[in-house]
C-alpha cells in the first residue's frame, strides 16, 4: 500500500466521528425546529398583529432648520439647534447620490418590496461565520421606517424591531413609489455630527461637509456621503480622513459592481481629494440684530419647543434697502469710531409692519468690541422731549386748542406745584419767552409750558395717551413723565409706532416684523394680517390731524428743522437733561421713523466737539435716512379728518381761558404726587400681540434686557429746556 493510500484511509477513519456528529446535530436541529416552529411562527404573528398599520402612524421627521426671509425673499439666516436638516425635493438630489446610496446600502432596492429576504439570509450567515453582528439585512425602506415612523426604537436592536420594520416597510412600499421612498430616506438619514450639530438629510450633509447644495455633488463627494450613514462617527472625514477615504472606495466599488459607473470612473473618483471644508453655512446671517428679534418673537408666539423643532419658513417685513440706508445715514453723521451708537426703526403707518430696525453697533461678542444687544428693540431709554407729544395728545383729547391756548414761559421754582413741592423746571439756557401758545411752546420745546400743561390735563391722562399711541413699557403716572422722565424708559420701536398713530389718523397699530409663518405641515399663519385686525382707533381723526399740523410746523420752523426732507413730514426732537439720550421721532404720510443715539452705559455725549441735542445729530440722521427711505413718494395724502373742534378749557396755569381763581381748577393733576401704577390701562402685551414663551429660552446667546437707565428721583426728565425735569429740543 502506498503512502498516499494510507493517508486517505487515515483521513476517512478520522472523519467518520465528525460526520456522525454533524448528522446528529442536524437531526436534533430539525427535530427542534419542527417542535418549536409552531411556537416561533405564533410569536411572529403576534408581533405583526401588535404592530399598528402604517396609516395609523404619524411621520416623525427629525427637527429641521427654520429659515427667515426679508421682504424681498432674501434669506436672513437659519434658526438652527442641535439638528441641521433642510428637506429637498427628488429633483434636487442628483442621480449619482441616489445610485451611490442604493449601491452601498441596498443593492436590490428596486427589485424587493420592502424586505430583502436574500439579504436577510446573507446577513444572518455572515453574522454567524464572522462571529459578530456586522450585517443587519435592513433595506432602505426598513431604515426609512425606523427613522421616520418609529425613531424611538432607532437604537434598539432586536428581532421584534426587525419584524415590525419589515411589516411597516411592506405596507410603505405598497403606498409609495421607489423614488418617494429613496428621496424620503435621503432627507431623513443621519450623516454625522460636526461642531455639536447633527446633519440630517443629504442637503444638510452637503452644506456641512462641502459647503454646497446637494444638487451640486460630484461622484466622489456623493460616494463619501453615501458611506457615512452606516457609521457616521467612524467615517467622519474631519475626524477620520483615512477611514473616510477607505469607505468612499467601498462605495465606488459597489457602484461599479452594480454597473452604475465604470471601473475607470471609480478609480478616478477614488484618487480625488476628500474635498471637505469647515464652514459656518447654517450660522451665516444677514441683519443679525433683526434675526435675533424675529427669533424672540417666534418664541413669544409659539414657545421654545416649536421653534426648537424647526421646519418653519418665516417671512418678515424687513426692507434690506432701508436697512442699508439707515446705516449709511448714521455713518454719514456719526463717522468717528468713538461716536456713540445710534438706532433707527421704521414702521409702515398703515399696517404697523416694521420695515427697518437698524443699528450702528457691530454685532459680535463684547470681548472684541461687538455687542449682541439690540438698541432698536431692547434698549429702554429716556425719551426726553419726544414725550411732550403725548402731553399734546392728552390736551387735544380735552379739546384744548394749541393755537389759542397760552401759558407763561417762566422759571418754575420749587413749590410752584403743590403736588410735589420739590419739583422745579427751567428751559434750556434759562431763556423764557413769556406768554406763548402751545404750538409755539412745541416748536421751541419749552419745558416750563409743558410742565404746566401736564398738571392741567393730569399725569394720568398723559399716561393713558401714551398707551393709546402705542407705548407698551410701564408708565407710573408721575408728573415728570410729561417731560420724558420715565422710570423704565421706552424703546426706539415703541416711539416709532407711537408717532405712527398720529400719521395714521389716530388709529393705533400692533407692530410686527413677521408677515407670515409656514409650518412643516403646510399650515400658514398670516401674522401681519392678524395684527392688522387688532388695530384700534384711540384718537379721533381731528385730534390726530391737529397734532400732525403742530409737528409739521416743528420741522419747518421749530427744533426739528434739520430733519427736513422737502416733503410733508412732522416730528419732534428730544434730549435728556444729562445729555445721555438724544432723539428725533417723526413721520410722513406713509412711514414713521424713530432715531435714537446714546452710549450703552449712559454718559454725557459730546460728539465732534459739540454737546449733543436732538436737533444737532438725530434730526439730521432722520432727514438723511428718510430722504432715501421715502423713495419716489413726496406727497401729503394724510388721512381725511374733520376740522378740530376746541372746547372751553379752564386750566389752573393757562393764561387764557382760565377762571377768576385757582378754585376753578378741576383737573386730576394732583394725582401725580407719587400715585403708583395700578395696571388699569397698561397694555403690556408683546409688540406683536402674542404671548407665551421665554424670550431668552432659545436665544444663543440668551438675549437679556439689562436696565439701561433709571432716572433720578421720581423720573428725572430731559434737557430740552435744560434743567431738573426739563428736556431740550
Amino acid at each position: 500500500m502506498s503512502r498516499r493510500e494510507r493517508q486517505k484511509r487515515r483521513r476517512r477513519k478520522n472523519g467518520r466521528p465528525l460526520r456522525r456528529a454533524v448528522v446528529v446535530v442536524v437531526t436534533l436541529t430539525v427535530v427542534a425546529a419542527i417542535a418549536g416552529g409552531a411556537a416561533f411562527a405564533s410569536w411572529v404573528v403576534s408581533v405583526v398583529n401588535d404592530t399598528p398599520d402604517i396609516e395609523a402612524l404619524r411621520e416623525q421627521p427629525a427637527g429641521a432648520v427654520s429659515t427667515v426671509y426679508a421682504s424681498d425673499g432674501t434669506r436672513l439666516g437659519f434658526i438652527a439647534g442641535d439638528i441641521l436638516r433642510t428637506p429637498v425635493k427628488s429633483r434636487q438630489i442628483p442621480l449619482v447620490m441616489k445610485r451611490a446610496t442604493v449601491a452601498i446600502e441596498d443593492r436590490r432596492f428596486y427589485s424587493h418590496s420592502g424586505v430583502d429576504y436574500v439579504g436577510v439570509v446573507r446577513a444572518a450567515v455572515k453574522n454567524v461565520t464572522e462571529d459578530r453582528a456586522s450585517q443587519g439585512g435592513s433595506t432602505l425602506t426598513m431604515q426609512l421606517v425606523r427613522n421616520l415612523y418609529i425613531p424611538e426604537n432607532r437604537f434598539k436592536k432586536s428581532w421584534t424591531r426587525k419584524i415590525r420594520e419589515a411589516k411597516l416597510a411592506d405596507e410603505l412600499e405598497k403606498q409609495h413609489t421607489k423614488d418617494w421612498i429613496l428621496t424620503s430616506y435621503l432627507n431623513n438619514v443621519p450623516f454625522g455630527t460636526v461642531g455639536g450639530q447633527e446633519a440630517i438629510g443629504v442637503q444638510a450633509a452637503a452644506r456641512v461637509f462641502f459647503d454646497k447644495q446637494a444638487s451640486q455633488l460630484t461622484l466622489s463627494e456623493a460616494a463619501l456621503l453615501a458611506g457615512l450613514p452606516q457609521a457616521p462617527s467612524s467615517y467622519n472625514p474631519f475626524d477620520n480622513p483615512r477611514d473616510a477615504r477607505r469607505r468612499r472606495g467601498d462605495v465606488l466599488r459597489a457602484m461599479a459592481d452594480a454597473r452604475y459607473i465604470t471601473a475607470a470612473e471609480a478609480a478616478e473618483a477614488q484618487q480625488a481629494p476628500l474635498g471637505v471644508k469647515q464652514n459656518g453655512y447654517y450660522r451665516q446671517r444677514k441683519e443679525p440684530f433683526v434675526f435675533d428679534y424675529v427669533r424672540q418673537q417666534l418664541i413669544r408666539r409659539y414657545g421654545p419647543e416649536v421653534v426648537r423643532a424647526g421646519g418653519l419658513k418665516v417671512y418678515t417685513s424687513i426692507d434690506l434697502k432701508k436697512q442699508e440706508a439707515a446705516r449709511a445715514a448714521i455713518a454719514r453723521i456719526l463717522y468717528d469710531p468713538a461716536d456713540p451708537p445710534a438706532a433707527i426703526v421704521t414702521t409702515d403707518v398703515a399696517n404697523g409692519r416694521i420695515l427697518a430696525m437698524a443699528s450702528s453697533a457691530r454685532y459680535g461678542d463684547d470681548s472684541d468690541g461687538g455687542t449682541n444687544y439690540n438698541y432698536a428693540a431692547s434698549a429702554k431709554r429716556q425719551p426726553g422731549s419726544t414725550f411732550k407729544t403725548m402731553v399734546l395728545m392728552a390736551a387735544l383729547r380735552k379739546g384744548i386748542d394749541p393755537d389759542s391756548t397760552y401759558y407763561a414761559s417762566r422759571p418754575l421754582q420749587a413749590g410752584w406745584y403743590s403736588g410735589d413741592p420739590t419739583y422745579s423746571v427751567k428751559t434750556f439756557g434759562n431763556s423764557y419767552s413769556g406768554n406763548m401758545s402751545l404750538t409755539s411752546a412745541t416748536l421751541s420745546s419749552d419745558n416750563t409750558v409743558y410742565a404746566q400743561l401736564a398738571v392741567d390735563v393730569g399725569p394720568d391722562a398723559v399716561r393713558q395717551a401714551a398707551y393709546d399711541m402705542g407705548v407698551t413699557s410701564r408708565l407710573d403716572g408721575f408728573l415728570a413723565e410729561a417731560l420724558g422722565g420715565l422710570r423704565h424708559g421706552v424703546t426706539v420701536l415703541e416711539m416709532a409706532n407711537a408717532y405712527g398713530t398720529i400719521a395714521n389718523g389716530g388709529v393705533r397699530m400692533k407692530p410686527t416684523v413677521i408677515v407670515r409663518v409656514k409650518h412643516p405641515d403646510g399650515r400658514v399663519d398670516e401674522i401681519a394680517d392678524a395684527m392688522y385686525k387688532k388695530r384700534k382707533r384711540t384718537f379721533s381723526a381731528a385730534e390726530a390731524a391737529e397734532a400732525r399740523k403742530v409737528l409739521e410746523a416743528n420741522i419747518t420752523s421749530g427744533t426739528g428743522r434739520s430733519a427736513s426732507i422737502g416733503c410733508a413730514a412732522g416730528g419732534k426732537t428730544g434730549t435728556t437733561s444729562d445729555i445721555k439720550d438724544a432723539w428725533f421721532v417723526g413721520f410722513t404720510p406713509r412711514l414713521s421713523t424713530a432715531v435714537w443715539m446714546g452710549y450703552r452705559t449712559p454718559q454725557e455725549m459730546v460728539v465732534h466737539g459739540m454737546s449733543v441735542q436732538g436737533g444737532t445729530f438725530p434730526a439730521p440722521i432722520w432727514g438723511a435716512y428718510m430722504s432715501t427711505a421715502r423713495g419716489d413718494y413726496c406727497g401729503a395724502d394724510w388721512p381725511d379728518a374733520p376740522a378740530f373742534q376746541s372746547q372751553s378749557f379752564f386750566g389752573r396755569y393757562a393764561t387764557t381761558g382760565r377762571g377768576d381763581s385757582d378754585d376753578d381748577y378741576s383737573s386730576d393733576g394732583d394725582s401725580s404726587d407719587g400715585a403708583g401704577y395700578d395696571g388699569a390701562s397698561y397694555d403690556g402685551a408683546a409688540a406683536d400681540g402674542s404671548t407665551g414663551g421665554d424670550d431668552g429660552a432659545y436665544a444663543r446667546p440668551p438675549q437679556g434686557e439689562p436696565e439701561i437707565q433709571t432716572p433720578a428721583g421720581a423720573g428725572g426728565t430731559g434737557a430740552e429746556g435744560g434743567g431738573a425735569g426739563a428736556p431740550t429740543g
